[in-house]
């Protein structure tokens, strides 16, 4: 059936892509993020109470369950940052200590044109550092007001989406409020989808590193430390699209160099190989949930964080989802399941 392009359903979709626009040019996709994410655990989770008390008043007590844990989060990741620095284990001298006899351990086996270039003990090592941190104090201050900044967007679309939740109701609308609300619902969606494909994504990455920590590595041999805890840490990482990668690639690498630079090695050709594989099973999984070919989703990927860089890798699964959707093309729920998506 031919769509009805009226002036307010044209409006909405120019206004819809203005704002996709303006969210990844201005850093705002961790906020459009977190207030998704707010929005549909409340509306996931809300069924499970609604049966005892009100409507409003169960979204309201999820909403309070959320904000109670995030901020508990934050607030012991705070404490225990601020603890574990002046603790000795945190001491910026152990620190210094401990990577130099790591370095010290790996020096007498890399060929000597390598270990040239690394510092010889901790005093060469911290004289390294400051050096470093003399060049490029500029940036290193930069990072952190970025790192402030993250995490007031990251509040604020908690905040608003929390909101938004609370007061979603399904009165009648003016024609372009409701072409608008249904640009919105549509987003939400598609994120909801792919959150949910990259959770399983996320738990298949937890697999192969574990694979590799608790049984290829035993099996030769080698055993790494916090091998369990690294696992851990992967899932959790995984969580987060490309970064997460990154993220658990630098830690299991790190603790391989403790055992020696060949390990560090193999586990870093390891995680390359089995990230690039893992583009397209993501591309297969995220695809199956929005009726996607994982070449569509490659080809949308390539082109948004060309186009976005990191931001537009990130978004394009989402954005080429809600896309999908839009055209009809996507894995629309049905009206009276439209937030309690199953994988």
């Amino acid at each position: 059936m031919t769509p009805n392009f009226t002036l307010p359903l044209v409006a909405s979709y120019l206004l819809a892509i203005l704002t996709g626009f303006i969210v990844l040019k201005a850093g705002l996709l961790l906020a459009l993020f977190s207030g998704l994410l707010v929005y549909s655990l409340v509306h996931i989770l809300t069924p499970i109470i609604e049966k005892k008390i009100p409507l409003v008043r169960a979204r309201v007590f999820v909403l309070a369950g959320l904000s109670f844990f995030v901020i508990s989060g934050l607030t012991i990741l705070v404490f225990g940052a601020i603890r574990f620095s002046k603790s000795e284990a945190g001491s910026l001298h152990m620190l210094l200590q401990s990577m130099a006899n790591i370095i010290e351990v790996s020096r007498s086996q890399m060929p000597s044109w390598l270990s040239d270039y690394l510092p010889n003990g901790s005093s060469a090592l911290r004289d390294a550092m400051t050096d470093w941190l003399r060049e490029h104090g500029k940036e290193a201050k930069l990072l952190g007001q970025e790192a402030g900044h993250s995490i007031v967007q990251l509040l604020m679309g908690m905040i608003i989406g929390g909101m938004i939740a609370i007061n979603d109701t399904h009165v009648p609308l003016p024609r372009f409020p409701q072409a608008l609300l249904e640009r919105a619902i549509n987003l939400h969606n598609a994120f909801q989808r792919i959150v949910f494909a990259q959770v399983r994504i996320s738990a298949i990455n937890a697999v192969l590193s574990g694979i590799y920590l608790l049984v290829i590595l035993p099996a030769s041999g080698v055993y790494l430390p916090f091998s369990k805890t690294m696992v851990l840490i992967t899932f959790i990482t995984g969580l987060l699209p490309v970064v997460g990668n990154i993220i658990s690639n630098i830690v299991v690498v790190t603790v391989s160099l403790s055992h020696s630079p060949s390990i560090a090695l193999f586990s870093l050709l390891y995680m390359v190989v089995i990230h690039k594989l893992e583009y397209f099973l993501n591309a297969k999984i995220i695809g199956t949930q929005i009726n996607a070919k994982a070449w569509e989703l490659l080809i949308a990927i390539l082109v948004m964080e060309a186009i976005f860089g990191i931001p537009g890798l990130i978004a394009a699964p989402v954005f080429y989802a809600c896309l999908k959707i839009e055209l009809g093309m996507g894995c629309v729920p049905s009206k009276t399941n439209r937030f309690n998506l199953a994988l």
